[in-house]
């Protein structure tokens, strides 16, 4: 049997064999295994694989969870001032889905959207689970809940003020089906003026969210430039923050006292060349560019305090930076940056598993653990550029793509 067709359904019981199994947790590669999947699971882990077993013979390739990618907009449009808030939701949809497709392809088999226009996502994840459209398991936002003048404006956010008026939106996107919500708490580099600095929300309207997200089992993420409102919104019990573009060493430690979550998005700040094929403006680039040194220093400052750190883009995962996906490239970015290679695959794996409250069933190449896998070509414990050398995507124990076709036994 040979290139994709060892591994096509999700019943019944197939073999992975030839391969080098990647425990993340510890970075232990357990050599020449073959896997078995049953029913979506990984069944079994072992040396030896039985005879006659119907096997997929993945060349000696290592094998690792499927990429776990936490800060995502399918639906987003560039450059960002060509986005029209009455779009009709048919052309929204064709638009995430075929992205949403690609990052499933580029081994992303898990998506956490963090606001899409027309509540995207959610119909894709609907999609998806009907089995009408192939894309990654999707934790979505809904709309982001935004200020009416704020970082979301122009966006398809829900627009609130005051206490009430935010729990309001936040009830709003949770009836609809949000696993998760997204605040504004720091304005952003998007357009010509802004700065990361000026704080968009008060304490009442940040508890209101929060309570509205416990009372439905779910929590708030909070879009986040500088470490005063960082520290305002932990107060206030957020418990996920992204960007962090300048994070001083208090409030470094304070996350990681706190065990929150940070999602860096390097790619924010080092895509030069992207923004420009998608046609941003200068002044946006410069305030990318502006801001390089301070985001390098805070996502220092995270990784020496122990933040727990995860992978995501804020651009479409899947869309090439040189040369690579870009949460590929935020992996070689927050290498580079410090973070020592392990926590660069568990930012993918089991730290942002735990962060969308999968921990128990996503994330480990492990019995029990369901079948979302990619192989690469190298060691990436020893070598972080192994995973710009992904050639093998499953997802609940669908074979989705397979580059190097050999013979099994």
């Amino acid at each position: 049997m040979t290139g994709v067709t060892g591994v096509t359904g999700v019943t019944g019981a197939r073999w992975l064999t030839n391969t080098h199994v990647v425990d993340v947790l510890t970075g232990e590669v357990l050599r020449d295994r073959s896997v078995r999947i049953e029913d979506g699971l990984i069944a079994e882990i072992r040396a030896a694989l039985p005879p006659g077993a119907d096997a997929h013979d993945l060349g000696g390739r290592h094998l690792l969870p499927g990429l776990i990618s936490c800060h995502t907009h399918l639906s987003v449009v560039f450059p960002f001032e060509d986005t029209r808030e009455d779009e009709s939701p048919a052309l929204t949809a064709f638009r995430a889905a075929q992205r949403a497709e690609d990052a499933l392809r580029a081994g992303i088999t898990t998506l956490r959207c963090v606001h899409e226009q027309n509540r995207i996502d959610l119909v894709l994840r609907d999609a998806a689970r009907r089995g009408w459209i192939r894309a990654p398991r999707i934790f979505g936002a809904g709309r982001a809940l935004s200020t009416p003048h704020g970082h979301g404006e122009g966006a398809d956010c829900a627009y609130a003020t005051g206490a009430d008026g935010f729990r309001r939106a936040a009830l709003g996107e949770l009836a609809a089906g949000a696993d998760h919500l997204k605040i504004f708490i720091n304005s952003g580099l998007a357009r010509e003026g802004e700065d990361f600095e000026h704080a968009e929300m008060s304490d009442e309207e940040i508890a209101a969210t929060v309570r509205a997200a416990h009372e439905h089992d779910a929590y708030v993420v909070a879009h986040s430039g500088e470490s005063r409102a960082i520290r305002q919104a932990l107060a206030q019990g957020v418990r996920s923050f992204e960007h962090a573009y300048a994070l001083d060493d208090d409030t470094a430690r304070l996350l990681a006292d706190r065990e929150a979550f940070v999602t860096p998005t390097l790619c924010v700040t080092n895509s030069a060349d992207w923004m420009r094929e998608n046609r941003f403006g200068e002044a946006s680039i410069a305030n990318a560019q502006n801001a390089i040194e301070p985001h390098r220093e805070s996502f220092r400052r995270a990784v020496a305090a122990g933040v727990q750190l995860v992978n995501g883009t804020d651009i479409p995962p899947a869309d090439l930076v040189e040369g690579v996906p870009a949460a590929v490239y935020e992996m070689f970015l927050m290498a580079r940056g410090g973070l020592d290679n392990l926590r660069v695959l568990q930012s993918v794996s089991t730290t942002a598993a735990g962060l969308v409250r999968a921990a128990d069933w996503l994330g480990r190449v492990a019995p029990g653990f369901t079948a979302d896998l990619v192989a690469v070509d190298g060691d990436p414990v020893r070598d972080i550029s192994a995973m710009g050398r992904l050639s093998f995507v499953m997802q609940g124990g669908r074979v989705v793509r397979d580059d190097f076709t050999v013979s099994t036994r």
